[in-house]
């Protein structure tokens, strides 16, 4: 469901896009051979998942609801198209990880990610790239 949250000090105000699994499936689909049929989807798809075209087409009529997809309809061939980028469904699923495993918190999980799962030498140096540019960008 895409919903407008309450921005953060600091933080812009964005559109959060959160998919379901199976969304995340198709619109990884979508976004690479747009504009495509819901049959284009489903062939596609069809080596990971066991979906009839009922299913892929159900699925994707209630995305283009949720406003994620839209449609073209030239005669009798419908053609879907993203309406989200994949940078915005990233920044929904991350979100909603945030808000449920870290209170919404982007620095705990951040501590948490070094502490337990570990940084290599390169994986350090470039957070800290990161960081050093980050702080040059706010003066």
């Amino acid at each position: 469901m895409t919903t407008s949250k309450k921005p953060e000090a600091g933080r812009r105000k964005k559109t959060v896009a959160e998919l379901t699994e199976a969304e995340w499936e198709i619109m990884r689909v979508v976004w690479e051979k747009e504009p495509c049929a819901a049959g284009t989807v489903q062939e596609a798809l069809a080596a990971t998942r066991d979906w009839c075209y009922a299913t892929v087409k159900l699925t994707m009529d209630r995305m283009v609801q949720k406003g994620f997809l839209e449609i073209n309809k030239i005669r009798n061939l419908q053609l879907f198209r993203s309406c989200i980028s994949e940078v915005e469904a990233r920044r929904g699923e991350l979100r909603k990880m945030l808000k449920r495993a870290f209170g919404g918190a982007l620095t705990p999980m951040l501590k948490f990610l070094i502490e337990h799962e570990g940084l290599s030498q390169d994986e350090a140096a470039e957070l800290r790239e990161f960081v050093k540019k980050a702080e040059q960008g706010k003066d």
